[in-house]
């Protein structure tokens, strides 16, 4: 039996989109919910797309939220956007399939910088550069752990 409960069973294709050089993307369909009335993509609906491709970057590097906050590498963790730069470029529209891209800027202490896209085709319709803040439970800064800083340095 499968002691992880978080892990997809089946024949499910992997959902988590894909990392290939240290660069991770994720392919995401614009629904009609993502839009405002006439069909553009409402300008939040960006910040739900990147989170995705973040999340989904980490977890492709090793680095799982549910193992964090159970401490399963030690204290309890967890990230917290800490500051985000963001453009919007060209508008999206429904049912367009479009492609998140996640790299890792840099990483110092008790926080990373990610720099992410949104790409339509070989568009860019919205970059964002994301800082990330490691926390401790009670919201105080803390180090990743050695492990987790090295794959989140050196993903596959």
């Amino acid at each position: 039996m499968d002691e992880n409960p978080h892990k997809a069973t089946g024949s499910w294709p992997d959902l988590a989109g894909r990392l290939e050089e240290g660069v991770h993307k994720l392919g995401v369909r614009v629904y009609y919910e993502d839009t405002d009335f006439t069909g553009v993509v409402y300008h939040a609906a960006y910040l739900k797309f990147i989170e995705r491709g973040r999340s989904d970057f980490l977890r492709l590097c090793g680095i799982h939220h549910h193992e964090l906050g159970d401490g399963v590498h030690g204290d309890p963790l967890a990230f917290a956007v800490r500051h985000m730069d963001i453009d919007f470029l060209k508008p999206a529209r429904i049912d367009d399939v479009l492609e998140v891209v996640t790299r890792l800027e840099s990483y110092k202490g008790a926080r990373f910088v990610l720099v992410q896209s949104v790409m339509r085709n070989e568009n860019v319709l919205f970059t964002a550069k994301v800082t990330v803040a490691v926390i401790s439970p009670d919201g105080r800064p803390r180090r990743l752990p050695a492990a987790l800083a090295e794959r989140l340095a050196y993903p596959v």
